[in-house]
């Protein structure tokens, strides 16, 4: 018997897992090249500063790794959130130990975990769907037929 879960959202997991190393462990910041897209962003709305785009970044980096982790093994949705918040911190750690030009931040590992959060609550109204009976024939009240 095959175990319950999306087979599409595994292989989407996997390879989100796969961009999300790159992007951790790339030796420079992975904004570098676009600071000048985020002073005009900031230039252009005050409010919307370097560390804020950050943090919803983060978080919108993420929401996969919540959504795909749900779907794709549904019993063991209870530990998708605390699993983000632990590799997060391994990430964080890594990187602090590891990447001279990378920073650790603690903000890093609420803004991720948030992330997963917010995609393990988009995915939870699917572990709950049924598929539908599959239709067979019927006596005409909707009752199945004897066959007989």
């Amino acid at each position: 018997m095959r175990a319950a879960g999306s087979v599409p959202a595994r292989l989407l997991l996997a390879a989100f897992l796969v961009a999300l190393a790159f992007i951790a462990f790339w030796p420079t910041p992975v904004d570098r090249d676009a600071g000048w897209l985020l002073g005009r962003i900031t230039d252009a709305v005050p409010w919307l500063t370097y560390g804020r785009i950050e943090f919803g970044a983060n978080i919108v980096l993420f929401v996969p790794l919540g959504w795909c982790a749900t779907r794709g093994w549904p019993r063991w949705h209870a530990l998708v959130v605390p699993a983000a918040l632990v590799l997060s911190v391994l990430i964080e750690v890594a990187q602090g130990l590891t990447l001279a030009e990378r920073t650790s931040s603690v903000f890093d590992v609420i803004a991720n975990t948030a992330g997963a959060a917010l995609g393990w609550a988009i995915a939870m109204p699917w572990r709950y769907r049924r598929p539908a009976p599959a239709a067979g024939p019927t006596d005409g009240r909707g009752q199945p037929s004897s066959g007989g």
